[in-house]
C-alpha cells in the first residue's frame, strides 16, 4: 500500500544503508525501511545487532558508509549539522544530565543555543516539567544528584523535548533503571507520545518493552533488518527462525509464574512482617495449619484482602501491589500460604 493511500507522510527513510567501521566489519547492511510521521517505531534485537548504530545515523552521530537517509524528503547530509541535531531530541541510557546545572538549566540548554527569549525559555521549562509529571516549583532548582534515577530520566526526556523537535531518538533509556520504575516510565512515555504526536525512534533489547511501546517494531540481527511490523504481526507471522526464537524467549519470561519469584515462608512462622523504603509496614497473620488469617498494615486490619494465588503471573502481582498500596502480598497454594512477594522479589524476577 502506498503512503498516499495510507494517508500518511514518511518522515525518515533508509535506502540501502550500510555502515562499516573497518574493511571486514559491517555494523549494518542494506537497511531499507520507512518511519512515518508521529509513529512510535522500535528497533529491537540482541546486543551488537546494529540497532544503536542505526539510531545514531539518523542525527549523524555516525555517518553511513553508503546509501541514503532522508528526513522529510531531504537527504539529511544536505542539512546543517547543528540545525539537524537541534531538531532531533536524543535520550540516552546514561541520562547524561549536566551535574552542576539545575534541572531548569539542563532543560534550557537547546532553547538557549537557539537564542530563545528568556521568558519563553522559562515558560517552556515549566511546561515540560508539568508534561513529564514533575512540579516546577518543587524540581526546577534542584541538581541532578538530588533526584532518583527515574526522575533524572524524566528530566532527560524533558530536555530532549525542549527545542520542540519533530523527532525524538531514545537509546535504551530505561534499561539501567529498577524494573518497576522502568515499567511506570514505559507507560508514561507511551501516554506522552500519544499527547504530543512526535515521531519517536526507540532502541531496546526487551520484546515486552517493544510490544508495549511500539506502533511498529523493526527486528535486527547481525546488522540486518529481519522484519518490520506490529508486535502482533511479528508474533503471528515471524519472517525468520531468529525472529520466532527472540519473541519466544520474551513471551516465556513475561509469563513467569509468581511461584518462581516469591520468598518462601517457614512453616513455623505465624507472622510475616515487611517494611518498604517509605517505612510502610504490613503483617500477614497465618494459623498453625499454614492458612492465611488476616493482614494488618500501619493503620488497620485488612480483612477484605486475600492472598494472591501462586499460579498468578508476575504482572498480576505487580498490578495488585500497586492497587493495594502494600509493600508485599501473601502468596498461597491449595489454601496454604507458601510465601510472600514484594516489589524487590518482582524486580529480581524481571531482570
Amino acid at each position: 500500500m502506498s503512503e498516499e493511500m495510507r494517508g500518511t507522510v514518511s518522515v525518515i527513510t533508509f535506502n540501502q544503508v550500510d555502515k562499516s567501521f573497518t574493511e571486514d566489519r559491517k555494523a549494518v547492511k542494506g537497511l531499507s525501511f520507512t518511519i512515518e510521521r508521529g509513529e512510535f517505531f522500535v528497533l529491537i534485537g540482541p546486543s551488537g545487532c546494529g540497532k544503536t548504530t542505526t539510531l545514531k545515523m539518523i542525527n549523524r552521530l555516525i555517518d553511513a558508509s553508503s546509501g541514503t537517509i532522508t528526513i522529510n524528503g531531504s537527504n539529511h547530509t544536505d542539512v546543517n549539522m547543528h540545525e539537524l541535531r537541534w531538531n532531533i531530541g536524543y535520550v540516552l541510557q546514561q541520562i547524561a544530565l549536566f551535574p552542576h546545572l539545575t534541572v531548569a538549566e539542563n532543560i534550557a540548554v537547546v532553547p538557549e543555543m537557539k537564542k530563545w527569549k528568556q521568558d519563553d525559555i522559562q515558560k517552556r521549562v515549566n511546561e515540560l516539567l508539568e508534561l513529564v509529571g514533575m512540579d516546577p516549583e518543587t524540581y526546577r532548582d534542584r541538581l541532578p544528584a538530588d533526584l532518583s534515577g527515574g526522575q533524572q530520566q524524566r528530566i532527560g526526556v524533558a530536555r530532549a523535548l525542549a527545542g520542540d523537535p519533530d523527532i525524538i531518538l531514545m537509546d535504551e533509556p530505561f534499561s539501567a533503571l529498577d524494573p518497576l520504575v522502568r515499567e511506570q516510565l514505559q507507560k508514561d512515555i507511551k501516554a506522552l507520545q500519544q499527547r504530543i504526536k512526535k515521531t519517536i525512534v526507540f532502541v531496546t533489547h526487551d520484546m515486552n518493552e517493544a510490544t508495549l511501546l511500539g506502533d511498529r517494531i523493526g527486528m535486527m540481527e547481525a546488522g540486518v533488518l529481519l522484519q518490520v511490523g506490529t508486535a502482533d504481526e511479528l508474533k503471528r507471522n515471524p519472517a525468520t527462525p531468529a525472529v520466532e526464537a527472540f519473541i519466544g524467549r520474551s513471551v516465556e519470561k513475561k509469563n513467569l509464574s509468581l511461584k518462581e519469584s516469591l520468598t518462601p515462608i517457614d512453616r513455623s512462622e505465624y507472622i510475616r512482617t515487611h517494611r518498604d523504603e517509605q517505612r510502610v509496614t504490613v503483617q500477614f497473620i497465618i494459623n498453625e495449619h499454614g492458612e492465611w488469617v488476616t493482614t494488618y498494615n500501619d493503620h488497620n486490619e485488612l480483612e477484605a484482602m486475600i492472598p494472591i494465588d501462586a499460579s498468578s503471573s508476575v504482572k498480576s502481582a505487580f498490578e495488585l501491589l500497586e492497587s493495594s498500596h502494600l509493600p508485599a502480598l501473601p502468596v498461597q497454594e491449595n489454601g496454604k500460604v507458601i510465601g510472600s512477594v514484594s516489589y524487590k522479589d518482582l524486580a529480581r524476577a524481571l531482570v
